[in-house]
């Protein structure tokens, strides 16, 4: 007998075919939903004259979290260590965030700011950043990964609307080199930490540049820009989920002598949406999940799969032929 729609039990198999909560993921704005619209980045002044940025993190069902920085976005005018954190959530047209330093309204792309008092202190409209670095064609001799075309230059490579998923490795090995790549995380407001579009960037399989939705957060070194376990960026780099995003790194491999004793670690510097976030940081050991050990040998890249879609585009790297003597 078939089941009437409606009905408890087939209530109940429906909720089992949607995932829960946390790992809800949207890939489109189309798809993800009004608290979507809300969270992104503002700029604009304070009484009159002090730049001011504002990054609103969607923390799912209208609750919203709130980061304000005097000078400007990170990396874009914010100079130093001072935030002003808030908190709030939408009620009908508008969402309102609070803090001790006082409120933000947000209605339409327009944040309206007030002092604790209630006086009206200044406005900020959202703003879209695009990487400087995005869509950057590769240089004469360069070999490309990935143009958007075939995934066959990675094994377990999975084409999607022109678009890598995550979880693949290149066939090829490589040393010391630049490489290109770009990737857009996916919108999952419901989830936290690590579990929030979670991947990773392995150079040579060993030593890993984090990929995650750390919009808003404190840039840590399991946070998006992070040498897993061994550096925290300079700044925090990651822009709001659904946007193309860069990486460019230099990478120059360990050296090791001919009875296989590291003589020289492997140094990374990496540029976030074309800001640096590491300059010549030292790896002296590869990251815990790591598919290889440090090691002579070549190495592929590696990207992983934590269990979040993330989607990559326009990958490709410039080999670099190191000084044996340096």
């Amino acid at each position: 007998m078939k089941e009437k729609e409606g009905t408890p039990a087939q209530k109940k198999k429906e909720a089992k075919k949607k995932p829960p909560k946390h790992k809800t993921a949207f890939l489109t704005p189309k798809t993800a939903g009004p608290d979507f619209e809300v969270q992104g980045e503002y700029v604009g002044k304070m009484h009159g004259q002090l730049d001011v940025g504002l990054q609103i993190i969607a923390m799912g069902d209208g609750q919203f979290e709130g980061v304000a920085y005097p000078g400007g976005l990170p990396g874009a005018g914010w100079v130093g260590d001072q935030k002003i954190k808030m908190k709030g959530k939408t009620d009908g047209e508008m969402t309102v965030l609070d803090s001790e330093a006082g409120s933000a309204q947000i209605k339409d792309g327009v944040v309206t700011a007030f002092n604790p008092e209630g006086t009206n202190i200044g406005e900020l409209k959202k703003v879209v950043r695009k990487s400087p670095t995005l869509g950057k064609k590769p240089p004469e001799g360069a070999i490309v990964l990935f143009d958007g075309k075939s995934a066959d230059n990675f094994k377990n490579g999975r084409l999607i609307d022109g678009m890598l998923q995550e979880g693949m490795t290149s066939k090829q090995k490589f040393g010391s080199f630049k490489l290109h790549m770009e990737f857009m995380l996916s919108f999952m407001p419901y989830a936290r930490g690590q579990q929030r579009s979670n991947s990773g960037l392995y150079m040579q399989g060993r030593y890993e540049c984090q990929i995650l939705d750390s919009f808003g957060l404190n840039g840590e070194h399991n946070e998006c820009g992070g040498i897993y376990k061994i550096a925290k960026p300079k700044v925090n780099m990651c822009l709001p989920p659904l946007s193309w995003q860069t990486y460019d790194v230099e990478f120059h491999a360990a050296k090791f002598d001919a009875a296989g004793k590291k003589t020289q670690k492997a140094k990374l510097t990496v540029l976030q949406n074309g800001v640096p976030i590491h300059e010549d940081v030292e790896a002296g050991t590869s990251t815990t999940a790591s598919p290889l050990k440090e090691g002579p040998e070549d190495g592929p890249i590696f990207i992983q799969n934590h269990g979040n879609p993330v989607r990559f585009k326009n990958i490709w790297l410039v080999p670099i032929k190191d000084d044996p003597a340096k």
